[in-house]
């Protein structure tokens, strides 16, 4: 089990998903799960 839990909620704004995305991945912090979750998107 993760750590810590990062969660991304997510309402059209694909623009913004990577940068949201890479910046968690890029931490020196290891043990973490991302989760995202789409609210409804067009």
């Amino acid at each position: 089990m993760a750590k810590i839990s990062v969660v991304i909620p997510l309402y059209n704004k694909v623009n913004y998903i990577k940068r949201a995305l890479d910046s968690v991945l890029h931490q020196s912090f290891q043990d973490f799960e991302v989760i995202v979750v789409n609210d409804g998107s067009t």
